[in-house]
């Protein structure tokens, strides 16, 4: 009677220790589209280049668990994104507004929303579009990897800080002209000898990598860096491009999980470094893999016991905000026989009549601060969100929920250029954006620019 007392009281000491430790597990999925399923925006895919993968962790504080997922997909919105994201709450044992699930935005991905799809149906003019069969058996793979990664968690007391330069990746897109207005350097445009020959401009060049250790060992590291990872796009082919090969090298080389993430990369592309060659996509590869090895290198250890996450409900100024300016988008999209023209104009009127809230997220985990968003933020907000939270170390994820398309600043409204036109949000976006970042890293930074 007293041994089976004792070995009671062992387990409920067991069961508390291990209640309030930090526990993490790692998950890797296949979510290659099957050949014939459209990528960006309705190319069929005719060849798998390499495979796309999704890659995240399962965290758990205290009962209750976070997940943050990598996809290497160019876009998720709307009915698409909450599916999986769903789906992987489930599989987790937590609720949605715990997971942060974002697209690295290849172009040579696909690109689902489920709701311009319903639209495009309603109105008898349907495009090439992702099955709906083969997205829920993709949700479903990544959903049962998530739950092993449930049930074989680890427990771990360090999270790591690191962060490196990246040479010769990432270039502005948009270039300033003495008008004030822009010029727009486009991902494969160097191609063009002027565009390879203008300035680097405005980026930021840093790497930043977390990582989470149980004492000196690393488990799992989490890299965030802010450009568009496009090299070539729509022509059928398959492929991770050049992150996810430096991604999955670096794994090969330092037998650690890697997992990337793209930042505020709006207006950030390797346009002045990239020709579409593969000589070119290979150079990116390599110099974003050494960037990726050195701030690994730079990794500094702090003890950590407990991690909290914050998510806030996200309402965008919308281009499209009355039904008249929506029913006369759709009258666009069903008169145009261009079958990407007709889905992009359809993203942009599912947009105007989403009623559901945008979310952004923020997990501390001591030093660390990583801002979760939707939409393509301009690298403004990343700026913003690093100078708001003076003395911490802040990572950004962009590309949740892809709905709001481009997330401008005013500015670039006023200026104009490309990602003014294909956003769909509109002027005022900026104040909502960064206000939600303040109550996010609970700042009291200024309402303008954070430069």
């Amino acid at each position: 009677m007293r041994a089976s007392c004792t070995a009671i009281w062992l387990a409920a000491v067991a069961s508390a220790a291990a209640w309030g430790q930090l526990r993490v597990g790692t998950f890797k999925s296949d979510v290659t589209p099957p050949l014939g399923q459209p990528l960006i925006w309705v190319m069929p895919t005719t060849k798998i280049e390499d495979p796309l993968l999704a890659k995240g962790v399962v965290l758990e504080d205290r009962g209750q668990r976070y997940v943050l997922c990598a996809v290497d997909w160019c876009g998720l919105s709307n009915r698409s994104h909450r599916l999986l994201r769903d789906k992987v709450a489930k599989a987790a044992g937590t609720t949605p507004d715990h997971v942060a699930l974002q697209t690295l935005h290849q172009h040579t991905a696909p690109y689902v929303d489920g709701d311009a799809y319903a639209l495009l149906e309603q109105m008898g003019r349907p495009v090439v579009r992702f099955e709906e069969s083969a997205l829920v058996q993709i949700a479903d793979r990544l959903a049962d990897a998530v739950k092993k990664a449930a049930g074989s968690m680890r427990p771990f007391d360090q999270v790591g800080t690191g962060e490196a330069e990246v040479e010769r990746v990432a270039s502005a897109r948009r270039l300033p002209t003495p008008d004030g207005k822009v010029v727009i350097r486009f991902s494969t445009d160097g191609k063009k000898p002027e565009m390879a020959a203008a300035p680097e401009g405005p980026v930021d060049r840093t790497v930043r990598t977390v990582t989470l250790g149980q004492g000196d060992k690393p488990l799992v590291r989490l890299h965030y860096y802010a450009t568009h990872p496009q090299t070539w796009c729509c022509d059928g082919r398959v492929s991770a491009d050049f992150v996810g090969a430096a991604r999955e090298q670096l794994e090969k080389e330092e037998g650690v999980f890697q997992i990337y993430f793209t930042g505020a990369a709006g207006d950030v592309t390797v346009g002045k470094y990239n020709d579409s060659s593969v000589a070119k996509r290979t150079e990116l590869a390599t110099r974003l893999l050494a960037g990726l090895k050195k701030s690994d290198e730079a990794t500094k250890w702090s003890a950590v016991t407990e991690l909290n996450w914050k998510s806030l409900p996200l309402v965008l100024p919308k281009k499209l905000s009355t039904q008249q300016e929506i029913d006369a988008r759709l009258a666009e999209a069903k008169a145009t026989d261009d079958e990407a023209a007709r889905y992009r104009l359809t993203i942009a009127a599912a947009f105007g009549l989403r009623q559901e809230p945008l979310s952004a997220s923020l997990l501390s985990l001591g030093p660390v601060r990583i801002v979760h968003l939707p939409g393509e933020p301009m690298l403004e907000f990343q700026r913003f969100a690093q100078i708001a939270a003076p003395g911490q170390f802040v990572a950004m994820a962009g590309y949740g929920d892809i709905a709001p398309g481009y997330l401008c600043t005013d500015r670039a409204y006023d200026q104009g250029g490309y990602e003014p036109g294909a956003s769909n949000t509109t002027k005022g976006a900026e104040s909502v954006l960064k206000q939600t970042l303040r109550a996010l890293l609970g700042s009291r930074a200024p309402t303008g620019s954070g430069r």
